[in-house]
């Protein structure tokens, strides 16, 4: 079914190539595409729930005499699921949304290509298919965030996508010749049963982290995704940061813990150390910006950062021999990458309503939108609470099992592991207290206080499809923080598929038991109950009680009459403190302030410079070297017919001496 509804996407697209100039073409290309997605959502939940049998299939397409092979097994029908309810969703906002495109023949075509493209790298079953569709995904969405290529920076943030997912792509292909060794195996039932060397598994664990790292966002491989995913429209930055950032986790999964079957400790170290440092720099970069568009994507960095916690702290227990723990960590990760696709998108969705009601991603020219946008105002609410992990919501709830994964690794038996692993839970702890800062922030700028420009207090109300697709979502985060036990129960055999021997978390409808009922045990029921007791009680004294009391009079204008909307805290205010603790050291931020002399009636000015460390101490001293190298190489345009032939002479007894030795 996985299949047909790829070949339909697909068609829809080459629709979408002749129609995309008519007004009916939006409603039948995101019409047809949320029934799609629907459709491949139920093959994979019925595949989950045991009543769909799986299988593998082999088409005469690909390389001769190998063919294109497509499974669909437990791993896979869990990221099918994702995949395909975020299609149906994102459709559903774009219907509404896309009302709005100055350009649909630049968005239209490439949309459900980029769904099938998705599809297919996660129903691959071999090499060669997993590498054509990974980039036939990369094209497709580079295309799209290159739909407003003449937008200041969008070129650009197109530029170093498309260079980053090459290499992303290079470095996969090196993993997978790796794992096919000698032989040539491609599919990766024949990669299960090789026979490597450890150094060969560390090579190969390399090269998967290089290439389905860069295309998660993982630090240092980020820096694309605060630049590409802003640049999209939003219901396709919603894919992007909420279900293809997933597709790459996805890569990563099937490799090491499939194929590979598992590391050592010291890769496992590797791992939770990248992942730990992803978590704390993505929340203090999206802390750093005003852009409500690039905050939500540097927060997806600290997202990735949190399931590869997970995975390492997985790969660390197999390595010590502990299969439930093992289990355990795996089932946060997997339940945190569900999570963030639920969350995420209906941030994302929420960021585009603001936009197009304002006019403006800049915080500073937002402000007062809970009185003209209630509907967005509560579910972009409950997407911030639960991504500032804040209970009973679902962010809380897998951020939760992985601390208790965490506390049992004292039993491990490497020390290495007993002292990194705590160190690593403390940055995990500090990435949520951030995180909450940050949305406190976005929140309150965006939707409290007064209008800061007059497009946000002339803000309106965004379509019903839009509505209703955050609204939904938004009733997802709440019940799968209230049940998380439904959804674990999902997980389990998936889990179970990766790690033998290693049961999951026991989930049940009303509480959840990770370890044992004597050690922890939460029930988000009566947490959400206990919240709503609370608020309902403290609401209800405040008003019969308190409201007499209450003295209302002006605000407090700082000592200057006029009461503008400008004396409000703003997004840079608010952040300050924390940006002078953690920024000047670790994102090199400075703050520069410019005061004329008395009598110059020119504004003063202040000014925060960001230098990300990854861009400026990796990537910009490599494009500076290639460079450098390419213009003297330059050379070699102007050579004689001589000089060309002798350079090729030179060459042919070059590798002829290579091969000698070789032999």
């Amino acid at each position: 079914m996985s299949l047909v509804c790829c070949a339909i996407f697909l068609v829809l697209s080459a629709c979408a190539v002749v129609f995309a100039g008519q007004a009916w073409a939006r409603v039948i290309v995101y019409g047809g595409c949320a029934l799609t997605g629907f459709a491949g959502l139920l093959s994979a939940l019925s595949y989950l729930a045991g009543t769909t049998p799986g299988g593998e299939w082999i088409f005469p397409l690909g390389l001769p005499w190998i063919g294109a092979h497509f499974a669909v097994d437990s791993l896979s029908a869990f990221f099918l699921a994702i995949v395909n309810g975020g299609a149906v969703l994102a459709s559903l906002y774009a219907i509404g949304y896309g009302r709005h495109e100055s350009a649909p023949w630049r968005v239209l075509p490439f949309y459900p290509a980029f769904l099938a493209g998705m599809t297919l790298v996660v129903l691959a079953a071999d090499a060669f298919t997993f590498l054509l569709s990974w980039e036939f995904m990369s094209l497709a969405s580079w295309a799209l965030v290159m739909a407003y290529h003449r937008v200041r920076d969008n070129a650009q943030a197109g530029y170093v996508y498309i260079v980053m997912a090459s290499f992303g792509t290079f470095a996969l292909l090196l993993a997978f010749g790796m794992l096919a060794g000698p032989d040539g195996s491609y599919a990766f039932s024949s990669m299960r049963e090789g026979i490597r060397a450890p150094w060969q598994d560390a090579m190969i664990l390399l090269f998967v982290l290089l290439g389905a790292g860069s295309k998660a966002g993982l630090v240092p491989l980020h820096v694309w995704l605060p630049l590409a995913h802003p640049a999209a429209p939003s219901h396709v930055s919603a894919l992007m940061s909420g279900v293809m950032t997933k597709v790459a986790v996805y890569a990563f999964v099937r490799v090491v813990f499939d194929l590979l079957g598992g590391t050592g400790w010291e890769a496992a170290l590797v791992i939770l150390v990248l992942g730990g440092a992803s978590a704390v720099l993505g929340v203090l970069q999206a802390l750093m910006h005003t852009d409500i568009k690039k905050i939500l994507a540097c927060s997806t960095v600290e997202n990735i950062g949190i399931v590869f916690i997970g995975l390492g702290l997985s790969l660390a227990f197999q390595s010590g021999h502990m299969p439930a723990m093992a289990a355990l960590a795996l089932s946060a990760a997997l339940f945190h990458v569900f999570n963030h696709a639920l969350f995420k998108s209906l941030l994302f969705f929420g960021a585009g309503a603001v936009v197009h009601a304002t006019g403006a991603r800049d915080l500073d020219k937002m402000g007062g939108l809970i009185h003209r946008m209630p509907v967005t105002a509560v579910c972009l609410l409950i997407g911030c609470a639960a991504i500032s992990s804040l209970p009973p919501l679902n962010g809380f709830a897998s951020e939760w099992v992985l601390l208790q994964a965490i506390l049992q690794s004292p039993a491990l038996p490497e020390w290495g592991l007993k002292v990194s692993i705590p160190a690593v839970g403390c940055l995990l702890a500090l990435s949520a207290a951030l995180a909450g800062a940050c949305f406190v922030r976005l929140f309150g700028v965006a939707f409290l206080g007064r209008p800061r420009t007059p497009q946000a207090a002339q803000a309106h109300e965004v379509d019903r499809f839009s509505l209703g697709a955050m609204a939904f979502l938004a009733l997802a985060c709440i019940l799968a923080g209230v049940m998380p036990g439904l959804i674990l129960e999902g997980i389990h055999g998936t889990v179970q598929d990766l790690i033998a021997g290693g049961p999951a978390p026991q989930g049940r409808w009303l509480s959840l038991v990770p370890v044992s009922e004597d050690r922890s045990t939460y029930s988000g029921v009566l947490v959400f109950v206990f919240v709503l007791v609370a608020s309902g009680v403290t609401a209800l004294l405040a008003r019969r009680v308190a409201s007499s009391a209450l003295r209302r009079g002006p605000a407090w204008d700082c000592g200057f009459p006029g009461n503008s909307p400008l004396f409000q805290y703003g997004a840079g205010s608010f952040v300050q403190p924390i940006r002078r603790v953690f920024g000047a050291r670790i994102l090199h931020a400075r703050e520069s302030v410019e005061m004329p002399d008395p009598g110059d009636l020119r504004p003063a000015s202040f000014r925060v410079d960001l230098r990300d460390p990854a861009w400026e101490g990796i990537f910009l001293p490599i494009s500076r070297g290639v460079r450098g190298v390419a213009e003297r190489c330059n050379i070699a345009q102007f050579l004689t017919i001589r000089k060309y032939l002798g350079l090729v002479f030179v060459f042919l007894v070059f590798l002829l001496g290579v091969l000698a030795l070789w032999t």
